[in-house]
């Protein structure tokens, strides 16, 4: 059977594949040579970091990069498993380029590697991403051209996870804050490595005065309990069940790589993304100008569909919005450029100037109990002020013309008083006028799929519910 292409599981962000259909050995290997010749000896970085997942197959795959690597005459440095956010600490810390073995909230069946540049810089499509696909291609096919290296690099192991931690405290200090009982569920992710160590005495760090109730802590890339996918309501259910159970104050899920974070309140409610960004929002905001800093030079990045909110606090918090298309390049480019202190999505990806521009949940979740701990209500109090409007959460519809379906909404829309803009998709807005309360849409149509994403946020449920089901009516073909 032929080697399928890598072009077939190196996707525009990172690497993601079946193993070891597509993802095996060699092509680890072929990647790990050419990411070498690519990033690490043109910026003649000294070593590349690299961390893994739980998966049973990434420890493997992990080793045959790092043989990649070493072939070019570059060092390793293994820190082993690691949470994505924990590889993306050590590329920023010891100022190296990083390869993440993990695939993710993916199925069992699948690995892949998330590469970055010193600094946690990110690597994707157009910054050198094909270059190594095709590189690797070649090395595969045999067809490249390229030198022998002697002396070949070294490897060698190194644990960050304490350092790791120290930091991340270092940003967020829990240690004064009132005691809270938090239940976590890591579902069988590296949230079960990462929580004990930074959240815990695991690690060797002082204890905090948090009481954490683990769920599903073992690590066990089968997920035997239930998918490492929070953004999936479905695996929040065992979570939210367990935070009423224990009478806890709050509830955090983090995905399989601990690199997303969603929260749950004391009721087990669940707590959207886009009121977590506007929190924390607000509190970077007001550590910037304590430290001095005029809040009109703070900026905040937000994608095309976190909540109307979210620019409505940093508006009022004196400090700059910046909105920009869904998706971590997308975000990092632009906090890059405007030199944001701190940027969120809707999905639950929160990104921070102080950790290299990168995103963290873990930092979040503690930015989460550090604003609770400072106050004495309950986080469903604390959180009504940024959760004012209703939104739909991400619809997808199976269409045939994704572009056909957009134009039939957009000539809808011509009867409701909307402004449009095409940033990201076809987004319309409806500021609330002629006894019509206010209302905005966005129409996505999925990079990969015949799928058309739409989001709805309004002022009251009832305008969210009737704009939702006009929209979704005309693009499954049952409106006009």
């Amino acid at each position: 059977m032929s080697r399928p292409p890598l072009t077939d599981f190196v996707k525009a962000y990172d690497v993601r594949g079946l193993v070891p259909e597509q993802l095996d050995v060699d092509a680890a290997w072929s990647l790990g040579a050419a990411f070498a010749e690519v990033v690490a000896v043109r910026e003649a970085a000294r070593a590349v970091v690299i961390g893994h997942d739980m998966r049973d197959s990434s420890p493997e795959l992990s080793r045959a990069f790092a043989r990649g690597v070493t072939s070019r005459g570059v060092d390793v440095i293994e820190i082993g498993l690691a949470s994505t956010d924990g590889l993306y600490y050590a590329s920023g810390s010891l100022d190296l380029p990083g390869a993440m073995f993990t695939a993710s909230h993916n199925p069992a069946a699948y690995n892949g590697i998330k590469l970055c540049r010193a600094g946690a810089r990110p690597v994707g499509q157009d910054t050198g991403l094909a270059e190594i696909r095709d590189l690797a291609q070649e090395l595969l096919d045999g067809s490249a051209e390229i030198r022998a290296i002697e002396p070949e690099g070294t490897v060698r192991v190194q644990d960050v996870l304490a350092d790791y931690g120290t930091f991340l405290r270092s940003l967020v200090d829990l240690s004064a804050i009132r005691p809270l009982k938090v239940v976590v569920d890591a579902g069988n992710g590296m949230g079960g490595h990462t929580v004990p160590a930074v959240l815990g005495t695991a690690a060797g760090l002082p204890e905090l005065p948090l009481q954490i109730v683990p769920l599903f802590f073992e690590l066990d890339g089968s997920f035997p309990n239930h998918e490492a996918n929070p953004l999936d309501p479905k695996n929040l259910l065992d979570l939210q069940a367990a935070v009423v159970a224990e009478g806890a104050d709050l509830g955090l899920a983090f995905d399989g790589d601990a690199d997303r974070c969603f929260v749950v309140d004391e009721r087990g409610g669940a707590v959207s993304p886009s009121a977590i960004t506007g929190m924390i929002a607000r509190r970077e905001i007001g550590k910037e100008r304590a430290a001095g800093r005029l809040a009109s030079d703070v900026a905040i990045v937000h994608n095309a569909i976190t909540s109307a909110q979210v620019p409505e606090i940093i508006a009022a918090e004196g400090a700059r919005a910046v909105r920009t298309r869904v998706g971590h390049s997308f975000i990092k480019a632009q906090m890059a450029e405007h030199e944001a202190v701190f940027g969120g999505e809707h999905s639950a990806h929160y990104y921070f100037r102080d950790f290299w521009f990168a995103d963290t949940g873990m930092l979040a979740a503690m930015h989460v109990l550090a604003a609770l701990g400072e106050q004495d209500g309950p986080l469903s109090e604390l959180m009504a002020d940024y959760s004012a409007y209703v939104a739909s959460g991400e619809i997808n519809s199976t269409v045939s013309d994704a572009a056909a379906a957009t134009e039939k909404v957009r000539a809808w829309a011509a009867d409701h008083e909307v402004t449009e803009d095409t940033l990201d998709g076809l987004t319309l807005t409806h500021a609330g006028s002629g006894g019509d309360a206010m209302w905005w849409l966005n129409l996505r149509a999925s990079n990969t799929e015949p799928l058309l994403r739409l989001n709805v946020e309004a002022a009251d449920t009832e305008t969210m519910e009737r704009v939702r089901d006009d929209v979704l009516a005309i693009v499954r073909g049952e409106g006009r």
